[in-house]
């Protein structure tokens, strides 16, 4: 059930995620599935929800860095100062947890992602549910992630008892991860928020994980498959002189402005995946670390299954 984010459908949202139950709700990086994320059965309907694999850990989002706290076990400088410049906002740091986080929440591992979105829908619903709140985004696992309220009800229906309708999400793709180890910080997941960026913020160099194995007990963030974000149509990246595939497809117009390309990605991947085609084609974006993101999206996305 799609409805309007008023001040009465944020009520019954937060009573439906203290209940135990599945809301759906806009961040400003793409729609999330929410669910009490200190108790275990609620997030477990998560998992059935999306199909999602149990191997795959949780994004948890609360509405400041007291909440961050209260769910991580220690708390290092720099994620004081990572969070005092880029929170609320799409970066999520993965920090060891605290023992209040059920393990099902950091697929058995003994860190956990938090973040602030910067969407006044998604701090208010936290604030009102009194909770953290674990949410991966709202739609099939694996599947284009949704950054509408109706691309959340076409993917998982009445699946989830609640979708709150913000509109449109401003940023596009998931959040920026990244792990803050002891022998340094790590890039697990690049997004709008650039490596560059993160040195700036804490005058460290940093390093980035992107040829993950596939095979392996848990990931240690979300977005780590080496197929993810996909259409059902098959998605190709075309490199420079590289031929269009045979057969009825498009390429998809794209801006070449970098935060809005993000913005329009998954929205233009929805409505070229229902249109019937035998492939759908975007041209390769600038190789540079502020595009990392969405070329890691569009890597996962056109990895063809065999």
């Amino acid at each position: 059930m799609i409805v309007p984010a008023s001040s009465d459908a944020l009520h019954r949202a937060a009573h439906i995620i203290r209940h135990g139950g599945l809301v759906a709700f806009p961040t400003e990086t793409v729609y999330g599935l929410g669910a009490n994320a200190l108790d275990a059965e609620a997030v477990r309907r998560i998992y059935d929800a999306k199909q999602r694999p149990f191997a795959s850990p949780l994004i948890v989002h609360v509405t400041d860095t007291e909440m961050a706290r209260s769910v991580t076990a220690e708390w290092p400088a720099v994620a004081d100062r990572l969070a005092k410049r880029f929170w609320p906002g799409p970066l999520t740091l993965v920090i060891k947890k605290s023992e209040v986080v059920p393990d099902l929440v950091t697929a058995g591992l003994g860190t956990v992602g938090v973040r602030v979105p910067a969407n006044p829908i998604a701090t208010e619903l936290i604030r009102q549910s009194g909770v953290p709140i674990a949410a991966p985004s709202a739609n099939l696992f694996g599947q284009i992630s949704p950054t509408t309220a109706e691309h959340v009800w076409a993917g998982l229906g009445d699946r989830v008892a609640m979708i709150l309708d913000g509109g449109a999400t401003k940023v596009g793709i998931e959040s920026t991860v990244v792990a803050l180890r002891n022998d340094g910080p790590v890039v697990l997941r690049p997004g709008m928020i650039s490596q560059s960026e993160l040195e700036e913020a804490t005058h460290v160099r940093w390093e980035q994980e992107l040829n993950v194995p596939e095979i392996r007990d848990a990931d240690e963030s979300p977005g780590q498959q080496a197929r993810h974000y996909a259409p059902r149509t098959p998605l190709y990246v075309l490199e420079a002189g590289m031929a269009r595939p045979n057969g009825r497809g498009r390429v998809l117009a794209m801006p070449r402005d970098r935060k809005k390309f993000a913005a329009s990605l998954y929205a233009e991947l929805h409505k070229a995946d229902s249109e019937g085609l035998e492939w759908i084609a975007i041209e390769a974006p600038p190789d540079t670390g502020e595009w990392a993101g969405i070329a890691d999206r569009l890597r996962r996305a056109s990895k063809h299954e065999n």
